[in-house]
């Protein structure tokens, strides 16, 4: 019976609502937009820009709520307003961002007076488009409070009547001026139909379950009002320029309804063991480029055969590459205390006396370890490239951990840089290597 109930729980995780990974860009003028990366639906990874773009992908739905993640700790509420498709097949969503903590007081009616009249509406919904303005029945002129048996005509008045209004075709005073038309407002999304949207249960739990007025009680979508949510159909500004990278802040966001609560991914390390582990971090990437070069060589078009033989002297030390802009993180992904590495740098390798006046070759590096029992690193993945090679081998740059599968473990989230264009991919750190769990198509 253990066994049997195991097996129905595994599957019971694997058949949850659809999990939305997306990276939250904030610009220092405060403007908030999401770049929608991956989904998994039914433990299977698809790209979130495309899924269900009818016509807009299922992760960028109106009102659809992520919760932005540093390093597995909640940083605040992004909420979607609309979807923008810059070229074909990427999308970029504008809303509101609410920083973790700025959560205003739910304002609760505690009156226990209730008026006339008005009933229980049951928990907040929310409205959208003409929602909003008031009821006809509640703008109408109030109607005769005479009984319905009376027939006789009623006492004149000091206040002289206003004029009667035929029931059937109601018409303005000649001497009235005419009345405003109502704003046409747009049919609601048809994507709102669907009740496999991606919706961020955390938050509000007051407002958990509340029924969209224009979905109705059949459909049952679950929606989370925010207060100040950007109404759907909002779009980005096309007209404005994007801020520059040095001046964004990128937060990766997940969305799910029943995925477990965050944890961070950080690993506390002191300065001394930071210092050793860069260090040898450091000198598995020399070895890494080196390799590279020499399985390289022989396709670059500059290099030419030796002229002359080897001598028979002891050969010297291979130079050694110059590292540059050096990032070096440390994760707890699995929550085993057990650190997974990860360096990214740039390299040059020093040029010999006589080369051509070219200027030296960049290398990327990006390199992810792991660390054994035997306090030794052991490597997962090795990825050098440089301008002429991106075809070949993708630069990575890391973003940040994410539990992508909502599994409770970390993955890393990187972005993959080619000469086709630019991707993400989300990958699993295992004993051995990096097992990617998605790899989107490149164009970004």
């Amino acid at each position: 019976m253990q066994i049997a109930s195991t097996q129905v729980a595994k599957k019971n995780k694997e058949t949850k609502g659809p999990r939305a990974l997306g990276l939250v860009e904030l610009s220092s003028d405060g403007r908030a937009r999401l770049i929608p990366i991956a989904i998994m639906v039914d433990g299977k990874f698809y790209d979130a820009g495309a899924y269900k773009a009818s016509p807009v992908p299922l992760a960028l739905w109106s009102e659809t709520v992520y919760e932005g993640e540093k390093t597995g700790v909640p940083q605040g509420l992004f909420t979607v307003g609309g979807a923008l498709q810059t070229t074909p097949g990427n999308w970029l969503a504008d809303g509101k961002w609410r920083p973790a903590g700025s959560e205003p007081k739910t304002k609760k009616s505690m009156s226990t007076k209730p008026k006339m009249g008005d009933e229980d509406e049951g928990p907040p919904k929310l409205r959208r488009g003409d929602s909003d303005k008031p009821d006809a029945a509640k703008t109408a002129p109030p109607a005769s409070t005479q009984p319905a048996g009376d027939k006789k005509t009623p006492a004149p008045s000091t206040t002289p009547a206003p004029p009667a209004v035929s029931s059937t075709s109601p018409q303005p005073p000649k001497d009235s001026a005419p009345t405003e038309k109502p704003p046409v407002v747009a049919p609601p999304n048809a994507n709102d139909d669907d009740p496999n949207r991606p919706i961020l249960k955390r938050g509000k739990p007051e407002t958990e379950g509340a029924a969209h007025p224009e979905v109705g009680a059949s459909t049952g979508v679950p929606r989370r009002p925010m207060g100040d949510a950007v109404r759907a159909g909002a779009k980005p500004d096309a007209t404005k320029p994007d801020a520059k990278k040095n001046n964004l802040q990128t937060i990766p966001a997940i969305s799910d309804a029943g995925g477990p609560e965050p944890r961070p991914y950080s690993y506390d390390i002191k300065p001394d063991e930071e210092q050793k582990y860069r260090k040898g971090m450091l000198g598995l990437a020399a070895d890494a480029l080196v390799a590279r070069i020499k399985e390289i060589s022989p396709a670059t078009p500059s290099a030419k055969p030796a002229t002359r033989p080897a001598t028979p002297r002891r050969q010297p030390r291979p130079p050694q590459p110059t590292f540059d802009d050096v990032q070096f993180r440390a994760f707890d992904l699995w929550n085993t205390n057990e650190p997974v590495f990860v360096l990214s740098a740039t390299a040059h390798m020093p040029q010999a006396a006589g080369a051509s006046a070219e200027p030296p070759i960049t290398y990327y590096i990006t390199l992810v370890a792991k660390k054994n029992i035997y306090d030794e690193l052991r490597k997962l993945y090795a990825g050098v490239t440089d301008d002429h090679h991106l075809d070949d081998t993708p630069r990575l740059e890391l973003i940040d951990a994410v539990d992508a599968d909502g599994d409770g473990r970390g993955e890393l989230l990187f972005r993959r840089i080619s000469d086709a264009g630019k991707s993400w991919g989300v990958y699993r750190a295992g004993a051995d290597q990096l097992f990617p769990l998605f790899e989107g198509t490149p164009g970004q």
